[in-house]
């Protein structure tokens, strides 16, 4: 369970990207953040991962109240989130499985579990066959599918994919959200910020709708209207 309470993020130079927003998002729900470039979507989202710090309300994951955790703490947290970028995020000079392994290695996986782990998850994403190429032998589609393919290797609770195809044509654009739903049918609760119609109509399910750090509408019938 992740609530934000009263939330608020205003920056020095007094702009408020996010105004006084209350929400929840269940496990195992696949929750939609739309809204224009601007709207407060990604800064929302860097709260929960302590990239950025709420100037007003608390955010909990459960009943951790997240400004409140220790380094540790915060670390533990962080394990149990994965993360997607719309720029993939991918070290150049790694292999495929090298980026991925990296990821693993971070959270103290050993050896064994990453050479078990790391095939397993590439054919989720349906890039077994793209295991030793480099990132700069890809297409941006099969970056970001590399990129989530990092992302859940870990088993995270929650995946959080912020404008995750924006940098991608229609086919491809599809293909990511369509293993974001597959992910989401296995259990994991996956969280997406998007100003793509197209993308969130297919998707449907909830859909939040932000405007100038507010959230104007709450809705359960996926579609995107603003």
């Amino acid at each position: 369970m992740i609530y934000y309470d009263k939330v608020s993020k205003v920056y020095p130079d007094k702009t408020i990207a996010v105004d006084n927003v209350s929400f929840g998002i269940e496990p195992k729900e696949f929750v939609t953040i739309v809204g224009q470039s601007g709207a407060g979507k990604t800064t929302l989202m860097k709260m929960l991962i302590a990239e950025e710090w709420p100037s007003h309300g608390a955010i909990f994951f459960e009943s951790a109240n997240i400004q409140r955790l220790n380094k540790r703490q915060m670390n533990k947290l962080r394990r149990r989130i994965g993360m997607v970028f719309q720029d993939y995020r991918l070290i150049p000079n790694k292999t495929v499985y090298e980026n991925i392994a990296f990821a693993m290695e971070a959270t103290g996986k050993n050896d064994r579990e990453v050479s078990s782990d790391v095939p397993h998850v590439l054919e989720l994403v349906d890039l077994g066959h793209k295991i030793w190429n480099f990132p700069g032998e890809l297409s941006g589609g099969e970056k970001q599918r590399v990129a989530i393919a990092r992302a859940i290797v870990t088993q995270p609770d929650i995946v959080i994919a912020d404008e995750p195809t924006g940098n991608l044509d229609p086919t491809n654009t599809y293909e990511i959200i369509r293993i974001l739903q597959k992910i989401n049918e296995l259990g994991t609760t996956v969280m997406l910020a998007t100003h793509n119609k197209g993308v969130v109509d297919t998707i449907g399910g909830r859909i939040i709708t932000m405007d100038k750090g507010k959230v104007i509408k709450d809705s359960r019938e996926g579609k995107y209207i603003l």
